[in-house]
């Protein structure tokens, strides 16, 4: 399993499933903010079709090319069903953000081989080990 700092070095495109549109939500400002890194932002958002500039999905599975992570901004009880889909869809890594922890959604990502972070924000993260995708 890598560790959270080497997912994010490793990794170029981001889903962000619950992805949202308020700025004043951790879910619009964390994928922001990576995508001003350099990071590429896929949001998965059923109730929108753009943000940050790029198209936004419904679901993981209507994104049309490989991703390297899914970041998930959704409640615990719905983590598993992400994972799942994550998993379905070939994502190396899943990432539950800070305040999101699930032993199921663990379990079937440990079961499938996907390397697995909760409970931990991308972006104290990333500043913590300096990273950025801009060049």
């Amino acid at each position: 399993m890598r560790s959270a700092q080497q997912l994010l070095a490793d990794s170029a495109v981001i889903a962000v499933v619950g992805a949202s549109r308020d700025p004043g939500k951790a879910a619009h400002r964390v994928p922001l903010e990576m995508q001003r890194h350099g990071w590429r932002i896929i949001p998965v958002n059923p109730t929108v079709d753009e943000l940050f500039g790029e198209k936004a999905y419904p679901t993981l599975a209507d994104i049309p090319h490989p991703v390297d992570l899914v970041d998930v901004f959704r409640p615990a009880r719905d983590a598993v069903e992400v994972v799942r889909q994550a998993v379905a869809i070939g994502a190396p890594a899943v990432w539950l953000q800070l305040g999101i922890v699930s032993a199921e959604a663990r379990r079937i990502a440990e079961e499938a081989g996907v390397d697995y972070v909760e409970d931990r924000c991308l972006i104290v993260e990333r500043a913590a080990a300096g990273l950025s995708r801009r060049r």
